[in-house]
């Protein structure tokens, strides 16, 4: 089954380290260059969806105390998320291979 865009994005993010939802968007805007911007909904519907899913964690270490805003809440990438993002990433590129053996993506390089 295929990840939503939004979640696939953020458990990259997550694979890169543990991090707070603001940071998440962040990331997320600078990883595709501006072109995908998650609103607070999506990244915050998302994450519900993802704890719930088991494919993220809630964590309870915060960083120190100087280095921290209390209103935050920090989230890990779980095994299971792991699994699942290394599976959608092989459909996509299994997808690629298939646009390119049809000619409707030139291989750069």
């Amino acid at each position: 089954m295929a990840l939503p865009v939004a979640v696939l994005h953020i458990l990259v993010t997550l694979a890169d380290g543990d991090s707070h939802g603001y940071a998440i968007m962040q990331d997320v805007a600078a990883r595709t260059d501006g072109t995908l911007r998650l609103g607070p909904g999506t990244l915050y519907g998302s994450i519900k969806r993802m704890l719930h899913d088991g494919l993220i964690e809630e964590l309870d270490d915060r960083p120190a105390a100087g280095r921290d805003d209390a209103r935050r809440r920090y989230y890990r990438i779980t095994p299971r998320g792991r699994k699942a993002a290394r599976a959608e990433i092989a459909r996509l590129e299994k997808l690629v291979r298939q646009a390119r053996a049809t000619g409707l993506v030139v291989k750069h390089g």
